[in-house]
């Protein structure tokens, strides 16, 4: 059985200030973004624990480009996207 992958309300809001920012300075950029975190978000219910154990504890993180990181937490039934921090922002 597979975990279904659930986005937490900062996640969310994090992705789309993020998209909201670059899109208009470069939109194939955001375009190139956002296809990334959705595979990587996707594929996790395959490999829940290929990404590294994060900084906080109970959680992964996946580096889905330099810049960003996806960091999320593997539940007893569902795995649960935390929020996407860019590289260099402090966390946790």
């Amino acid at each position: 059985m597979t975990l279904p992958v659930v986005w937490d309300d900062e996640a969310e809001t994090a992705l789309l200030t993020i998209l909201d920012y670059i899109g208009p300075r470069n939109k194939p950029a955001a375009e190139r973004l956002y296809a990334a975190i959705r595979h990587t978000a996707d594929n996790l219910p395959n490999h829940p624990y290929t990404h590294r154990p994060g900084r906080a504890p109970g959680t992964r993180e996946a580096v889905v480009h330099p810049n960003y990181i996806l960091i999320y937490r593997v539940g007893i039934e569902a795995i649960e996207i935390l929020t996407l921090v860019h590289a260099r922002q402090q966390y946790p």
